[in-house]
């Protein structure tokens, strides 16, 4: 068949094809990173809820509040969103849980990135590395909830600017 006869493509076809791109990249037009939940827009200028177990050095419950290298971080990050922090103490697993109920916004603990908690919180980037009991270097990490993105990376550029430091 002589190239003046082949059929064209009818405009038809290619309309399904661009509305589809039309809804994707509507769909794209949010700000990136996402929080789902709205955590930083919350905590910003609000209450930032944090879980803290004990875990000396890093973390240290009493009366007097939480103590340690964590708590100081947790609040200067607070302090650089104008956010007020509700301390929360207990046991890791009782506040990993009340992270993933969004009772919590944040918690710590001495956590690593070896972590058994990844499955249920999603894990900052590594803030420090020390020599762990054996001598092997430990990454440590905060938890936050998983899909927050936005309050993590949040988080994570605060911890970033303070990266090595040492209990």
């Amino acid at each position: 068949m002589p190239d003046t006869e082949r059929p064209r493509p009818s405009r038809f076809r290619a309309a399904p094809a661009a509305c589809a791109m039309v809804a994707v990249l509507t769909g794209c037009s949010g700000g990136f990173p996402a929080d789902p939940d709205g955590t930083l827009e919350t905590v910003t200028g609000g209450v930032l809820r944090v879980g803290v177990s004990s875990n000396p050095p890093w973390t240290e419950t009493g009366a007097g509040g939480p103590t340690g290298l964590e708590p100081e971080l947790v609040e200067g990050f607070a302090e650089s969103v104008d956010a007020e922090v509700e301390w929360t103490a207990g046991g890791e697993e009782d506040l990993v849980g009340r992270l993933e109920r969004s009772e919590l916004d944040l918690v710590v603990g001495g956590f690593t990135e070896a972590s058994p908690w990844s499955a249920q919180a999603a894990l900052t980037y590594p803030y420090t590395t020390v020599p762990g009991p054996d001598g092997a270097p430990e990454a440590h990490v905060m938890a936050t909830p998983m899909g927050e993105n936005a309050f993590l990376v949040a988080l994570e550029s605060y911890l970033l600017d303070r990266q090595d430091v040492q209990p």
